[in-house]
């Protein structure tokens, strides 16, 4: 297996680890029921702030390198299942998941396509499409 990529940006990782995880199926699927009951930790299922024991988990899971290439399109929204694994009340309407740093982007040359939760950042996005990346707000 090769080497994790290093990620700068943790929101940007959870938008790479939701089309690998849950939309192409090459890794792992996480289900926090699961996680909790196999670690013994109980949460709050209506809750809009994230579990600590989740965020903890994703913080540890390596994303191996030779994956980056699967990557073509990331399509962020609030009812993405890595984000109600998390926070599984979560509404979508803070700031939580938001991507703040775009450094991430070195990993991933196939990237084609990127919707992003709503910041209001338009320089992002002219960033982003000066890539030649078709990007666009949820």
């Amino acid at each position: 297996m090769s080497q994790p990529i290093p990620f700068t940006d943790f929101n940007f990782k959870l938008a790479v680890v939701q089309e690998l995880m849950y939309g192409q199926g090459l890794l792992p699927k996480f289900r926090l029921t699961n996680y909790a009951f196999e670690q013994g930790f109980t949460y709050d299922a209506w809750s809009v702030e994230a579990v600590p024991e989740a965020l903890a988990y994703f913080e540890a899971l390596e994303v191996p390198a030779e994956l980056a290439e699967k990557i073509t399109e990331i399509a962020m929204d609030g009812g993405n299942q890595i984000y109600l694994e998390i926070a599984p009340g979560w509404d979508g309407e803070d700031e939580l998941f938001d991507v703040d740093e775009f450094a991430d982007l070195r990993h991933f040359p196939n990237l084609k396509s990127m919707t992003l939760l709503y910041t209001g950042n338009e320089e992002a996005l002219e960033m982003l499409r000066a890539r030649g990346i078709d990007a666009d707000w949820v």
